[in-house]
């Protein structure tokens, strides 16, 4: 076994007792759900994001029985501006499902708890030896960063072949005392000092074991995901005002881009505004007025919306028939889930709502 196998848990956890990260909020009272909670919304967020939203989720949602018993609208309310929807909507899922088959206890067996919604192998992982000290490896992008470089694994992390590698030196390196600790250090070093650039070097505990340093190839490991020609669509978002001063809004399908969130309807162009007033809402616009057009990536396409703000002449009443179409009220808003974007426009709406243009 090389030195770098054998030196790397008890150099991280040296350098973690004194430089790690010991006060976030998940870190206090590190139960199974606050851990688990805290992993999901970690993937794809930085840190000092969640700092924020974590604390106000575990307030309203204190206990895994609590999150499954609210609503979907209400934990997608509580997930707004986070991004990355689906893993609101598993996270809610997989509450129901520990209620309904594990006694309202999240298992404490990793294949058990790979089975809910949004837990791979890395989360179910995290949640074990984070909250139960239990000896599991952990691959998230900060560990594969960290371990490609110091065991000079060229090439991007997320093909087969590496990732295989990956896992291997994973489990081989994770020590049997401490696990939390060493997970947590080892997440926190990728995080503050190997990151992905300007790695700080000189202050690293595994600087005379990391091969991407001896052979000045840290800029180089890992590799970048290859990149891919990202798609770019449009839509016109129908900002329809009633006389009222309230503004319309659609609940999207469960799957998708802000898949269960309420956002504007969209449209193909401007020019099927009228028709779609007309059949739709059976009232006619009397002023519309484009705003700037609003750019937005997701992970896999740039999406450009090109905001309308339209007048109707009347209040609508076969609209508040059925779950999928809100009157929102910009002055009361409802705890309801919206994307950032959306609010962002809701709240620009909210000051000049009853305007005629």
């Amino acid at each position: 076994m090389s030195a770098a196998m054998t030196e790397l848990a008890p150099r991280l956890l040296t350098w973690w007792d004194e430089h790690g990260r010991h006060d976030l909020p998940w870190q206090q009272n590190p139960t199974s759900y606050r851990v688990w909670v805290s992993e999901i919304m970690l993937q794809q967020t930085q840190v000092a994001t969640v700092e924020n939203y974590f604390p106000r989720f575990m307030q309203s949602f204190p206990t895994l029985a609590a999150l499954a018993a609210a609503s979907a609208d209400d934990v997608l309310h509580h997930w707004s501006g986070l991004g990355y929807y689906s893993r609101a909507r598993n996270l809610h899922k997989a509450a129901q499902q520990v209620v309904a088959i594990h006694a309202g206890e999240l298992p404490a067996d990793i294949d058990d708890l790979m089975g809910l919604p949004g837990i791979g192998r890395s989360t179910a992982a995290a949640i074990l030896a984070l909250s139960r000290n239990q000896r599991h490896a952990i691959l998230d992008g900060n560990v594969k960063r960290v371990l490609a470089r110091v065991f000079g694994i060229e090439g991007w992390g997320g093909t087969p072949d590496n990732l295989r590698q990956l896992w291997q030196f994973a489990e081989q390196c994770t020590p049997s005392e401490r696990v939390a600790n060493y997970t947590q250090a080892i997440m926190d070093l990728g995080a503050t000092l190997c990151t992905r650039s300007k790695a700080a070097c000189a202050g690293c505990p595994l600087q005379s074991l990391c091969y991407a340093f001896a052979h000045n190839r840290v800029a180089a490991i890992p590799a970048p995901k290859p990149r891919k020609a990202r798609p770019r669509r449009s839509a016109v978002l129908l900002m329809a005002v009633n006389p009222a001063g309230d503004i319309l809004l659609e609940k999207r399908p469960p799957s998708g881009i802000w898949g269960g969130l309420w956002s504007f309807p969209e449209l193909d162009s401007m020019a099927a505004i009228d028709t779609w007033c007309r059949e739709r809402l059976a009232a006619n616009p009397v002023a519309t007025q484009p705003w700037p057009t609003v750019a937005h990536s997701f992970s896999h396409f740039d999406f450009d919306m090109q905001p309308v703000k339209v007048m109707v002449d009347k209040v609508p009443a076969a609209i508040m028939e059925g779950d999928r179409w809100l009157w929102y009220k910009a002055h009361s808003p409802a705890g309801i889930g919206i994307a950032a974007p959306v609010a962002k426009l809701l709240q620009q709406l909210a000051g000049r709502a009853g305007d005629t243009l």
